[in-house]
């Protein structure tokens, strides 16, 4: 395992131990940037109108199509440390 990718799943257990709760659209970006690190690109159909959740996550990985995987994992490390810091 690179030193990336365990700096990342640190990152990944240290974001559940977080004492306060986050607000939704860093959650959002959170999960965006993980799903991007982990599974590339966005893929399958949009959810629909009624899953609003669903439609959010999506939307929000997609805005991230292209990003390098280990770019993705950065971001999220350092978005991680950054809530860590302000807890």
């Amino acid at each position: 395992m690179s030193d990336l990718s365990a700096r990342f799943a640190q990152a990944a257990q240290d974001v559940q131990q977080l004492p306060k709760r986050p607000e939704n659209d860093v959650l959002l970006k959170l999960y965006g940037l993980y799903k991007q690190a982990t599974a590339g690109d966005v893929s399958g159909a949009r959810p629909g109108v009624l899953d609003m959740a669903g439609r959010l996550k999506y939307d929000t990985w997609a805005k991230l199509k292209g990003t390098a995987s280990d770019q993705a994992m950065s971001d999220y490390i350092a978005l991680v440390e950054q809530l860590k810091g302000a807890a």
